[in-house]
C-alpha cells in the first residue's frame, strides 16, 4: 500500500478518534465557524431586505452563486494547501495525524450524539426544558411542540445530520481529500444558511440561496443514500418501503437518512403541516432515542470501514495521493 493510502486512512480513523475524544475545537479556531461568519457577513450583502418594494430575481441570484463561488474557492483553496504542500513534506505517521487535525472540525459525531441524548435528559426534566435543548439543533418553533414531536425532532436531526457531518464529508473525503470535504462542509454550511424558500432574518432568501441550495443538494444525493443504507447495515435490516417514505420530504436526500432511521426504529417521525414518515409506527420514546443514538455511533463505524475500503481502492487507481 502505497504512503498515500496510509496517511488518507490513517487521518480517517484519528480524526474520528480526536472527535470521540475531545469533541469540537473551540469556535475560534474552528473553520466551519469561519465559513459561517463569512457567509453570514456575505449574505447580508447579497439577499434583498424583505421590506423592498419588488422583489428582484437576477440580481440577488447572481450575487449569490458569485458569493458562494468566492468562499468556496479559498477554502478549497486552503485545504488544497494544507494537504499537498504541507503533508507531503511529512513522514507518513505526523502526515495521518496533521491532516486528521484538519479533518476533524469538517466532521461531528460526538457533538450530533451528545446533543441529541442532551434533548432526553432535558425532557425527562420537564417539556419546556426538553423544548429549549432541542432549539440547538432544530430551526422549527420548538415551543408548539409535545413531548412526542420533541423526541421525533430529536431522532430526525440525529439522521439528518448523520449524512451532513459525518457520512458526506467522509464520502468526498475518499474521492477528493481535505479539498472535498471542506468544499462540502462549505456547501452544507450555505445551503443552512442561505437556502431557505422565503423570509428569514428580514431578507428575501428564494433567489439569493438558490444557488447554495442546489449545490448542496447535488453534493448530498449520493451520500444522503448511502447514510441510509449504513443505518440499515447498523441495524442490520432493510428498511422495506425505504424509498417511498423518503419521497415524502421535500428534500430530495434529507428523508433517506429519516426514512431509514423511522423505519428500523418502527417509529413515526413528523414535522408537522409538511411530511410524515411511516406514518403506521409508534410514537418514539426514550428508549428509541437512545437506541437511534447507539445506531449512529455503529453507522459512523460502518461508515469508516467502508471508507477504509474505499481509500485503498482510490489510492490504487490514483485518485489521491498524499506524500
Amino acid at each position: 500500500m502505497a504512503s498515500g493510502s496510509l496517511v488518507a486512512i490513517g487521518a480517517l480513523w484519528l480524526a474520528l478518534a480526536i472527535d470521540r475524544w475531545l469533541g469540537e475545537p473551540p469556535a475560534r479556531w474552528h473553520p466551519v465557524v469561519w465559513m459561517g461568519a463569512w457567509l453570514g457577513w456575505a449574505g447580508e450583502r447579497i439577499a434583498p431586505s424583505a421590506e423592498a418594494p419588488r422583489p428582484a430575481v437576477f440580481k440577488p441570484f447572481v450575487l449569490g452563486m458569485l458569493a458562494w463561488w468566492a468562499g468556496a474557492a479559498v477554502v478549497v483553496a486552503v485545504a488544497w494547501v494544507v494537504q499537498w504542500h504541507v503533508l507531503r513534506h511529512l513522514p507518513w505517521p505526523v502526515a495521518a495525524l496533521t491532516l486528521a487535525l484538519a479533518l476533524k472540525p469538517l466532521l461531528a459525531c460526538r457533538m450530533l450524539r451528545d446533543e441529541v441524548l442532551a434533548v432526553e435528559v432535558a425532557l425527562a426534566q420537564s417539556l419546556e426544558a426538553g423544548r429549549a435543548r432541542l432549539a440547538h439543533l432544530v430551526s422549527r418553533d420548538t415551543q408548539v411542540l409535545d413531548a412526542d414531536a420533541v423526541r421525533e425532532s430529536a431522532i430526525e436531526s440525529l439522521a439528518e445530520n448523520l449524512n451532513d457531518s459525518v457520512v458526506a464529508p467522509l464520502f468526498w473525503f475518499v474521492f477528493f481529500g481535505l479539498p472535498g470535504a471542506a468544499l462540502y462542509r462549505f456547501a452544507n454550511t450555505a445551503d443552512a444558511m442561505w437556502g431557505y424558500p422565503g423570509e428569514r432574518g428580514g431578507r428575501r432568501w428564494a433567489w439569493a440561496g438558490k444557488w447554495a441550495a442546489r449545490v448542496d443538494d447535488v453534493l448530498s444525493w449520493m451520500p444522503a443514500r448511502l447514510s441510509a443504507l449504513l443505518i440499515a447495515l447498523a441495524a442490520w435490516r432493510w428498511p422495506a418501503g425505504l424509498a417511498a417514505e423518503a419521497a415524502r420530504t421535500p428534500s430530495p436526500n434529507s428523508g433517506w437518512p429519516m426514512a431509514a432511521m423511522a423505519l428500523v426504529l418502527g417509529v413515526r417521525l413528523r414535522k408537522p403541516g409538511v411530511y410524515t414518515l411511516h406514518a403506521a409506527g409508534r410514537a418514539p420514546s426514550s428508549v428509541d432515542v437512545h437506541r437511534c443514538a447507539r445506531l449512529g455511533g455503529r453507522a459512523v463505524l460502518a461508515a469508516a470501514v467502508s471508507g477504509t475500503a474505499a481509500l485503498a481502492a482510490v489510492q490504487g487507481l490514483g485518485v489521491l495521493r498524499i506524500g
